[in-house]
């Protein structure tokens, strides 16, 4: 372990420099976080799309599981037009009818306006005093971080560009996450058009690294040891993992999904609006290619709520042509085994390839 990796374990109280990225809308579970942090890695939950109360059920349920830190993410934008109506072409209604008629659903709605809720989810935070927040798309207002703070929390930002890790640090983050174009999953993009803030870990990393003097965290298709010691070597302080966490038997999606991953190739992940609103990465599918096709796709988070009936309806279903089936480049890496195995295994790849660069 490098004196960076070294300096941020001590700082968190883990053992290890491996972070289970936080995955909204079911992938991170608190016995998902729990396991993680058990390990000797650092847990997170995904909580963008939990209501205060379901946050502050969800922090308890960690708490219960270990005494380890944990982390939970939120959004921090997306909803810059709260309250307004956002219309829902007819050739989006028309293709969501068809795939709700076939998982036995009634016609689609356009969903109501919708307020941002991370002003009552940051309260929820700050009442737990959780050890370890992170964003996603921007940054919380200067009181919020203060608070946090001031609770003795560790402030994480996301950033997709140089500029946008240099922002955060002078906003006050402990460390930064630098989210790599192979990531899967939302684009954390804020301070650019996303279509040139798609830039490469290899080429992120190193430059953001370089730019600011608090702690990056590397992520974007890193699977396993050797990707681990890479990002080290390029000057991460941890790495973040996502996908190959997805597929451990704590995580909260569909078996579909995690056999979705596990048969993909590296190849057969883009990203996409359809199902958000928003960028994200993820397998290409049936509804997916449709949406794309039609041009009628709603801006976030109109995008999200008209798409979720169908969602959640494939689910159940087990039907992964109408699932958002988030994953990043590295799918074929994904191993499917228990979170606390699958930390043994990082450990011990981590330390199988530290042995052979020195060789």
């Amino acid at each position: 372990m490098n004196a960076k990796s070294r300096a941020f374990c001590a700082r968190l109280g883990i053992a290890h420099p491996i972070v289970q990225a936080p995955m909204a809308g079911g992938g991170s579970t608190p016995a998902l976080a729990a396991e993680v942090s058990e390990a000797g890695g650092l847990g997170f939950l995904g909580a963008a799309y939990l209501t205060p109360a379901q946050i502050g059920e969800a922090v308890a349920e960690v708490r219960k599981r270990t005494r380890k830190p944990f982390g939970v993410n939120l959004f921090c934008g997306g909803f810059e037009r709260a309250g307004a109506a956002e219309p829902v072409a007819p050739a989006m209604l028309a293709l969501l009818a068809r795939h709700h008629a076939a998982l036995g659903l009634p016609p689609p709605e356009a969903p109501s306006p919708q307020s941002d809720p991370a002003p009552a989810q940051f309260e929820a935070l700050l009442a737990a005093r959780v050890p370890v927040f992170s964003s996603t798309f921007g940054f919380p207002a200067p009181d919020i971080v203060a608070r946090m703070k001031a609770a003795g929390t560790f402030v994480i930002g996301t950033a997709t560009t140089v500029e946008e890790g240099k922002r955060l640090a002078a906003a006050g983050a402990d460390a930064i996450q630098a989210q790599g174009a192979e990531a899967g999953g939302h684009r954390g993009t804020f301070a650019a058009p996303f279509e040139r803030a798609m830039i490469g870990l290899m080429a992120l990393l190193p430059a953001l690294a370089d730019a600011v003097e608090v702690p990056v965290i590397a992520s974007g298709g890193i699977m396993d040891g050797r990707g681990i010691v890479a990002a080290e070597a390029l000057g991460a302080a941890a790495v973040a993992l996502g996908t190959a966490f997805l597929v451990c038997e704590e995580a909260g999606v569909p078996d579909a999904y995690k056999t979705a991953i596990l048969r993909a190739a590296e190849d057969e992940t883009t990203l996409t609006r359809a199902f958000s609103g928003r960028p994200a990465r993820g397998i290409v599918n049936a509804f997916l290619e449709e949406a794309e096709a039609s041009g009628a796709i709603a801006p976030f988070p109109t995008q999200n709520a008209l798409t979720r009936p169908m969602r959640n309806a494939a689910a159940k279903a087990g039907d992964v042509e109408r699932l958002s089936l988030w994953a990043g480049q590295g799918v074929r890496l994904a191993r499917r085994m228990k979170a606390a195995e699958l930390m043994r295994v990082l450990v011990k790849e981590i330390e199988e390839s530290r042995r052979a660069l020195a060789s």
